[in-house]
């Protein structure tokens, strides 16, 4: 039977579930399951769209959770590379799962989305 939605339990998962369900969270861990260890510059070419700041938000968030791996290399300049750790390979198909699930289905997507569109639309100019 499932817990109330009220306990501490509950909420620490809503939590961890806002950390690894947020959009850049889901696409750096696709990106590191695929690609294994990037540096810095490498992981932002590959998640498009992204900011340095964001990446960077994003990394420490994982980070801290367990998910992701900083190695930091004592080089001039420095070199920091990241992975995904154990705990964080274990979203890999769940996350891979989920974007190819969207990839598979844009055109539905956009079709129910244009429909949508269309129906407000109209709603709109009706109750003007």
């Amino acid at each position: 039977m499932a817990k109330p939605a009220h306990t501490p339990e509950h909420c620490h998962a809503r939590e961890i579930l806002a950390r690894v369900g947020d959009k850049w969270s889901v696409y750096v861990i696709y990106v590191l399951a695929d690609a294994g260890t990037l540096r810095f510059n490498a992981l932002r070419s590959r998640v498009e769209g992204i900011s340095q700041r964001m990446l960077t938000v994003t990394l420490r968030g994982l980070e801290r959770d367990g998910l992701v791996v900083r190695t930091v290399y004592a080089e001039v300049p420095p070199r920091v590379e990241y992975l995904l750790t154990p705990l964080g390979a274990t979203l890999r198909k769940l996350v891979c799962g989920l974007v190819e699930w969207s990839g598979g289905h844009l055109k539905e997507i956009d079709a129910a989305r244009a429909a949508y569109d269309r129906a407000n639309v109209v709603d709109k100019a009706l109750s003007r």
